[in-house]
């Protein structure tokens, strides 16, 4: 079975309370040919750290990204460090995603907010390191610190990723990232743009806009799985999206506003007491649904498994190098992955590498 580099899919998609599941996914992934795994970040029992050397204990060839930890959750000789230690022990299958996170959620941890000086300090500092260069007295955005070193023998080959979402991150994230990776539920027209802004804000910095591989991100439901599951993978994750990022996501989309003010002021969403994804009945559930236009819950690949494949072409059709097909396990993306390879068009992908941030090998 040929594998398919362009597509990948999450690691313990969602909430989770039994890190140890990742091991069969990302078994089972690898086996069904998906490209990467990527490795989302919550303060509980999802630590990027410790579930990027699990997916690299139990994989031979396919990519392992975060996607993402925010820089600012650890000191930056333990993040080089990490990226270091997961680039050897995974044979350069590894890439250091980043991300911006939520300021309210740094507020009341007391930690500094994330901008985008202190990412592009920081990624300055990571490659610096990776160099084998040390880092003496540094003054910057990312922070103060006196003295920072690995080993001077390092010349190791990290690529780092950004997850993106607004249009001055898309372009701040061409001009300094191997890799981007967009946000789920983004319209084909938004793909699009963002693919644009991207290779754009790689052009303006004298890069080769192609060289950076943009990864979409595509909730993926197939009528296989059963409505409640359906409802709370669609109707639940967009409108848990919507609870905390709304404004975001429908700006870019170019949504109508006065849609979201409506959900929001619904009795079941104003005062809800957590994430609907995690939490709502299928009653609620059905009745998020009413409050959501087909438009909007249209932007996944939802239906039969060959419709479901036909969206991911969709994707590429937009602009985006790869594919992560998000919000399902492997094996409950199999069948749409079994319809995918008859559809598939295999020149196009020929030499894309394993590694998520990489869009040829050896490329720096």
């Amino acid at each position: 079975m040929d594998d398919l580099p362009e597509l990948g899919c999450y690691g313990l998609a969602g909430h989770s309370g039994t890190p140890r599941d990742l091991l069969g996914e990302v078994a089972a992934a690898e086996r069904a040919g998906l490209g990467s795994v990527f490795l989302s970040e919550r303060f509980n029992t999802k630590d990027a750290a410790v579930l990027s050397g699990a997916a690299a204990a139990v994989s031979e060839r396919i990519g392992i990204a975060t996607a993402a930890t925010n820089h600012n959750t650890r000191h930056p000789l333990v993040t080089a460090t990490l990226a270091t230690t997961m680039h050897r022990l995974s044979g350069g299958r590894f890439a250091l995603g980043l991300g911006r996170g939520f300021d309210m959620l740094f507020d009341v941890m007391g930690l500094p907010r994330v901008t985008q000086d202190g990412l592009d300090d920081f990624i300055g500092i990571m490659r610096r390191l990776w160099r084998g260069e040390a880092v003496a007295g540094h003054d910057g955005p990312a922070g103060r610190f006196p003295y920072l070193n690995q080993d001077a023998a390092f010349r190791e080959d990290i690529p780092i990723i950004l997850v993106a979402m607004g249009e001055r991150t898309l372009e701040f994230a061409g001009r300094v990232a191997d890799g981007v990776v967009l946000h789920t539920f983004f319209t084909d027209e938004t793909l699009a743009r963002a693919v644009a802004l991207v290779r754009r804000g790689a052009a303006e910095a004298g890069r080769d806009p192609a060289s950076v591989r943009v990864w979409s991100v595509l909730a993926t439901v197939g009528d296989h799985l059963d409505e409640e599951a359906r409802l709370r993978k669609i109707v639940g994750r967009l409108a848990t999206y919507l609870q905390g990022y709304g404004d975001l996501l429908v700006r870019v989309n170019r949504w109508d506003p006065e849609v979201l003010a409506r959900f929001r002021a619904d009795d079941l969403v104003n005062g809800y007491p957590g994430a609907f994804d995690a939490l709502a009945t299928p009653d609620e559930l059905r009745r998020l649904a009413a409050l959501l236009p087909d438009e909007w819950t249209g932007a996944a690949a939802v239906g039969s498994p060959d419709r479901c494949a036909r969206r991911v072409l969709d994707q590429f059709e937009a602009g985006a190098d790869s594919v992560i097909l998000h919000g399902a396990t492997p094996a409950e993306l199999a069948p749409v992955i079994d319809a995918y390879r008859g559809v598939r068009l295999a020149e196009r992908f020929k030499g894309l590498p394993r590694n998520p941030g990489r869009v040829r090998e050896g490329l720096s």
